[in-house]
């Protein structure tokens, strides 16, 4: 595990409901050490940190999304990594689908469907 591996992460789909991986996951990397900011639509404060509504609210663009939210969402999370000139997304299991690992690869994004948490050695 190397939290210092990434300026800046984004996790889309983070949960106030505890039980939900969007939680758990925020949660993890934040007591891991990694640069996380959350991002939820509602916005909000969710473990002491100010949830961004979109990826284009964050002060500095992140090196890594990881997405945590339903595949339909996560083409759209693609569409806006795009836009914002993010190279790299990681689409949590059950969030991928072949349209947005479709776009993705059409726009040069890299797009791992693995879990990020195992993945690095957090869980």
């Amino acid at each position: 595990m190397n939290p210092k591996e990434y300026d800046s992460i984004a996790v889309v789909g983070v949960s106030d409901d505890a039980s939900k991986y969007g939680h758990k996951i925020f949660r993890d990397l934040l007591n891991a050490g990694y640069p996380v900011t959350g991002v939820n639509p509602k916005g909000g404060f969710i473990l002491g940190q100010n949830i961004r509504k979109s990826l284009t609210e964050m002060e500095k663009k992140p090196d890594l999304v990881i997405t945590v939210v339903p595949p339909a969402a996560t083409e759209l999370v693609v569409e806006e990594c795009n836009k914002l000139g993010i190279k790299t997304i990681w689409l949590q299991p059950g969030s991928e689908s072949p349209q947005a690992l479709e776009k993705a690869r059409r726009y040069g994004i890299k797009a791992v469907t693995a879990c990020f948490m195992v993945r690095k050695g957090v869980w």
